[in-house]
């Protein structure tokens, strides 16, 4: 289901903290936030294709919903399974273990971004629109064609003489091609361009709602992240800037993370 290098990736464990403490936290945030204002109020149905440890589902279950997370990785499963509230089970969301129209949300929060073919990515768009009841939402996250270019500068990866032409061949055509874990950078990935989501979700039958910014740009500041993340008054203000942006057709390309809203067709 995934390649070699990506599930040697994600079996170093790093899924289970990677969201939970530094910059990254940034990221569990903002898509929190805009979660909870897009889902359908609690007791819903909520499938988490590539929900990786459980790190959303664990507070979904806790706010009410009926949380099942499906994964590629075993030992995501197997963590994800031990959050009070939460099921899971191996899957690919190309092909997921679920019958029509019987989620009233899908989460899409990672596979997309491992699919380097189109016609992939939009077989997994297709499979949470069939997963999905009438009127159901779809809500998947992409990063940014340009997230590794700003990346390198943010933490210095350009030292290595390695790291630019990685950079080169996702601006393009979308594909980062890492296979060499001992980097420390990222695995293997597709990093769409926003435009591209408009054609893809149409594509699979469903209705794009809205394109969000997760970060904006402010992930670009590095370790000035941390200082405000680390208060809790400035941490308010920050979310509070981003969500009054997220929307900004201007500034997508220039966030780490995207968070694309869709609805099944005729949904109001």
């Amino acid at each position: 289901m995934l390649s070699a290098e990506i599930m040697d990736y994600y079996r170093l464990g790093g899924e289970r903290v990677r969201l939970t403490s530094g910059n990254a936290r940034l990221e569990f945030l903002r898509t929190w936030d805009v979660l909870r204002r897009v889902l359908p109020p609690a007791p819903a149905d909520v499938l988490d294709v590539g929900g990786a440890t459980g790190v959303y589902a664990g507070p979904l279950a806790e706010a009410g919903y009926r949380v099942r997370v499906v994964d590629p990785v075993p030992e995501h499963v197997a963590a994800a399974a031990t959050r009070p509230g939460v099921t899971a089970v191996l899957g690919d969301a190309r092909s997921l273990p679920a019958a029509d129209h019987t989620a009233d949300a899908v989460l899409l929060l990672g596979p997309l971004y491992h699919l380097p073919e189109r016609a992939d990515r939009v077989a997994a768009w297709r499979e949470a629109a069939r997963v999905v009841r009438p009127g159901g939402l779809v809500v998947a996250a992409t990063i940014s064609r340009f997230a590794s270019l700003f990346d390198g500068f943010v933490k210095g990866f350009y030292r290595d003489p390695r790291y630019r032409p990685l950079v080169e061949g996702a601006l393009d055509d979308g594909v980062h091609r890492n296979t060499d874990m001992t980097t420390g950078w990222f695995t293997s990935a597709y990093f769409h361009h926003p435009d591209e989501l408009v054609s893809e979700v149409p594509e699979a039958g469903l209705v794009l709602r809205q394109r969000v910014a997760v970060e904006g740009p402010v992930w670009l500041t590095g370790p000035r992240l941390e200082q405000i993340l680390a208060d809790p008054e400035q941490t308010t203000l920050m979310l509070d800037m981003l969500r009054a942006t997220e929307t900004e057709p201007s500034l997508l390309g220039a966030s780490s993370h995207l968070l694309t809203v869709a609805t099944t067709a005729g949904a109001g």
